[in-house]
């Protein structure tokens, strides 16, 4: 096996599911209720979906040891992802970027998930990416964020990740996929407010071995 990875035939999704939730970026109480409330409670309510389906599916690969294609619940995991991007599109089409302001700091952390799990339509996701670019110099979204989307879709591309947050399972062990300079990640993580890269490789494991 190429750099001796142990091939798990999980998608990128599935590692993301294992550390993501836990290490994704924190949300913070807002002072000011959310312009759109019920666009807040819908995109709660499908990221909420999204998490279900996911540990669904986690727990059967675990008990099965099937491969994801012969799965149901694989198949409905990519249901309810191309469902939610398309739900977003329309949100995006009217709002912009849904933003702290429009849909609060968790609406906004829930827009953004969704977006992770968009990776059946690339094209959507880049455009996201420059949105989410723009809201973060606005203050509308986290710098934690574009940190994530911007490395999914480098390791999508096989380019080098610039964050260090994307990792796989190589004999057995969490580690990041390949990062660009990186001698200076931890600079660039503590610019967008993540920990340091060793402090995330030592959570991630733990929850990693939590979970097997």
């Amino acid at each position: 096996m190429r750099d001796k990875e142990v091939t798990m035939r999980l998608p990128i999704s599935i590692i993301a599911l294992i550390v993501g939730v836990s290490l994704s970026p924190s949300i913070v109480a807002e002072d000011v209720p959310p312009l759109a409330p019920r666009l807040r409670q819908e995109l709660l309510r499908m990221m909420q979906d999204d998490q279900q389906a996911r540990f669904r599916m986690l727990a059967v690969m675990q008990r099965k040891g099937a491969a994801p294609d012969e799965l149901p619940d694989v198949k409905e995991v990519r249901r309810l992802d191309r469902y939610h991007t398309a739900r977003l599109k329309q949100i995006i089409d009217c709002y912009g970027w849904p933003g702290k302001s429009l849909v609060g700091s968790d609406g906004a952390h829930a827009a953004w998930l969704l977006v992770q799990h968009a990776d059946h339509d690339r094209r959507f996701q880049k455009k996201c990416l420059d949105l989410l670019r723009q809201a973060v110099q606005e203050n509308e979204a986290a710098g934690e964020q574009l940190a994530y989307l911007t490395d999914r879709l480098l390791v999508a591309e096989k380019k080098r990740q610039r964050y260090g947050t994307q990792l796989r399972v190589v004999d057995g062990q969490l580690v990041p996929y390949p990062i660009e300079n990186e001698a200076e990640v931890d600079q660039r993580r503590k610019r967008v407010g993540l920990p340091p890269l060793q402090e995330y490789l030592i959570f991630a494991r733990k929850m990693y071995k939590g979970k097997r």
